[in-house]
């Protein structure tokens, strides 16, 4: 497995949960001795709501929400097998996706 990487990359709501995932997998990289570039952060998608707080007047009642969405990413660089076979076990937090490619 020659000149592989493999991309990482993570989404949560919260990025606490983030970085204890990322965390875990950095350990697991190193301990079967390969290396790792990141994590990179990337852009936080924002998603803003506005709701009328009354039901019929007072328009200028409104509450505002907005839902944060997290992204970072890390490449491992050239993955034995024995990494790749310890990222298919690893027990993963509830709230956070991760997505696992190939480059």
């Amino acid at each position: 497995m020659n000149n592989l990487i493999l991309r990482i990359i993570f989404k949560s709501f919260n990025f606490n949960l983030i970085y204890n995932e990322m965390i875990k997998i950095i350990e697991i990289v190193y301990l079967n001795g390969s290396n790792i570039r990141g994590p990179v952060c990337l852009p936080t998608k924002i998603e803003k709501f506005t709701l009328l707080t009354s039901p019929h007047t007072h328009k200028d009642s409104r509450d505002q929400y907005e839902i944060r969405t997290y992204k970072r990413f890390i490449d491992i660089i050239e993955p034995n097998e024995k990494i790749i076979e310890s990222l298919m076990h690893i027990d993963l937090i509830a709230g956070v996706d991760i997505n696992i490619s190939v480059h």
